[in-house]
């Protein structure tokens, strides 16, 4: 458990890192590349899928399509680090058996499954690396920004590239 809770505290702090290299406007900036998405909206879903995750939690039950949207995320950076801190410092709990509840037609009731913390902490991990890649993609399409070479680059692709290089 504490190896996920680092590798999330880990992946926020290259967030953090990377939006040192860009102002409020870059930050908002929808990138047309991207679908009008901006670096910001993208931030701002990562958040808000831990934020549910840590809801659900306490409650039993994790729906992350019933996560509150704050746009405020989405525009100020300060907010947004603010989050990270805060969700870094409520990562720390034990696993437990947990229902996902979620419904892919707009027709469904949904459905709901068991899970456990540690598992939706693993997805919570791979769908934020997923957005750091495509977060990659705007600050080098908008605005030539290289970012680190681990930025946005899954664990396994990284081991597999360092045997390849060996």
């Amino acid at each position: 458990m504490q190896q996920l809770i680092l590798a999330t505290k880990n992946l926020f702090t290259q967030i953090e890192n990377s939006l040192e290299l860009i102002n409020s406007q870059q930050y908002a900036y929808q990138n047309p590349l991207m679908g009008n998405a901006s670096i910001g909206q993208h931030i701002r879903h990562i958040i808000e899928l831990y934020q549910e995750m840590l809801k659900g939690y306490e409650v039993g039950e994790i729906n992350y399509e019933k996560r509150q949207r704050n746009f405020l995320i989405e525009t100020d950076m300060t907010v947004a680090a603010a989050q990270m801190n805060l969700i870094n410092n409520m990562l720390n709990k034990t696993d437990t058996t947990l229902l996902l509840a979620t419904g892919y037609e707009v027709n469904n009731e949904g459905i709901a499954i068991n899970t456990t913390y540690a598992r939706e902490l693993l997805y919570n991990i791979e769908h934020t690396i997923h957005h750091m890649a495509l977060i990659r993609i705007a600050f080098k399409s908008a605005f030539n920004i290289e970012l680190n070479t681990e930025f946005g680059i899954a664990p396994a692709t990284l081991k597999y590239r360092n045997t390849c290089a060996q």
